[in-house]
């Protein structure tokens, strides 16, 4: 491993290459061991970097509620899902959250303007209850994903990205789980010509085949950090493993799976069929709401269809949705509040939708013929 002045060949390489793939504004890369580090060291970043400008009140971070940013002592607290604060005392006194955009429990679900317009007036009322000039940076992921997968409104990403500019705030994108393929484009930012301040990735970037993350940013802040230190001594942040050797040859091969491979040609390919077949799940009497962008999806169960009530936390669906769905020989995400969540390989087929699909009916049906369950739907 590296420390300090030494590195390795394959890491330099998978930055080289990181830099080619990313939105034009990164041009600098520093790896991580995952996705909930990448963003503690993002945070620590920032604040390096304000505290070199000048800018020493700048402290304060918004992000988005349901969102999630990690579990780290600092990450935990942008994260905007309570069961990672409680008994933790975050988020701290300067982390601040922001309501989500959830289009299937928004009065405005079928006017999408109205719901970004909602987003971004959000956004500027915490920036002006803060005061811009004490504003660390806006942290968001483009599509929550933990918090349910709630899919919002195209052009979403980009109007928050020009108030974050309009405000003078840094604006951090966290595409740890839409990165590298998974909702079509190879960043979610580059469907909106999005270019932020930094960004951090994590799962895809080695296929789960070794832990590894990284934090991209812009020259602005690398060289605000680099040439604004007010000392000779190097920047104090890094980790004995991180851009290691390995993780980092691994990287440089799932990069060029995706690519020269295919596999992001055809997550184009089958996410047509993807969602069809998620849509089709709404004749389901259990099923709510469908979403997805590219392949990552998810269905929302409710008790009422019409009122969209959820069902009462005692029947303890998802667990049971769980424990079902492994016995019939598929595996998802099943939310606390009764989200079940998609996120299939890129190498996805045609025939394998059709296999995840009949045993997803299968399931959601054996799960009805529960009297309980079967009494609580309206």
């Amino acid at each position: 491993t590296g420390y300090f002045s030494f590195g390795s060949k394959p890491a330099i390489e998978l930055a080289a290459r990181l830099i080619e793939l990313a939105p034009n504004s990164l041009q600098h890369v520093y790896f991580s061991l995952g996705g909930s580090d990448a963003i503690d060291a993002a945070i620590r970043y920032i604040t390096h970097y304000h505290n070199s400008m000048g800018h020493p009140q700048k402290k304060q971070f918004i992000s988005l509620q349901r969102g999630y940013h990690g579990s780290t002592a600092l990450g935990s607290g942008l994260t905007g899902l309570p069961i990672f604060h409680t008994n933790f005392n975050v988020p701290n006194a300067n982390q601040h959250h922001i309501p989500c955009v959830y289009p299937y429990r928004s009065s405005m679900s079928d006017d999408p303007e109205a719901l970004i317009a909602e987003s971004v007036k959000s956004l500027e009322d915490k920036v002006g209850e803060l005061g811009a000039d004490n504003i660390a940076a806006f942290f968001c992921e483009p599509i929550v994903g933990s918090g349910g997968v709630l899919v919002p409104p195209a052009g979403w990403l980009k109007a928050i990205s020009d108030t974050c500019k309009r405000l003078g705030i840094l604006l951090v994108v966290d595409e740890v789980i839409t990165g590298f393929g998974r909702t079509g484009t190879m960043f979610a930012c580059d469907a909106e010509g999005v270019e932020p301040d930094l960004m951090t990735v994590a799962k895809g970037l080695t296929a789960g085949y070794a832990p590894m993350g990284a934090v991209m940013m812009s020259d602005e802040i690398y060289s605000g950090i680099a040439d604004g230190n007010q000392s000779d001594a190097p920047v104090g942040h890094g980790q004995t493993y991180s851009a290691h050797p390995v993780s980092a040859a691994i990287g440089l091969e799932v990069l060029r799976l995706y690519t020269e491979g295919g596999l992001l040609s055809n997550c184009n390919k089958v996410s047509p069929y993807f969602s069809q077949h998620l849509h089709q799940m709404l004749d389901h009497p259990l099923v709510g709401d469908a979403r997805n962008r590219g392949l990552l999806g998810a269905l929302e169960l409710v008790a009422n269809k019409e009122t969209k009530q959820q069902f009462d936390p005692s029947l303890q669906l998802s667990e049971r949705l769980a424990r079902i769905g492994y016995d019939n020989g598929i595996i998802f995400r099943a939310f606390a509040d009764n989200i079940l969540g998609f996120a299939p390989a890129l190498c996805f087929t045609e025939s394998e939708f059709d296999y995840l699909f009949e045993r997803l009916n299968k399931t959601l049906d054996q799960l009805l013929a529960h009297p309980d369950v079967r009494k609580a739907v309206k």
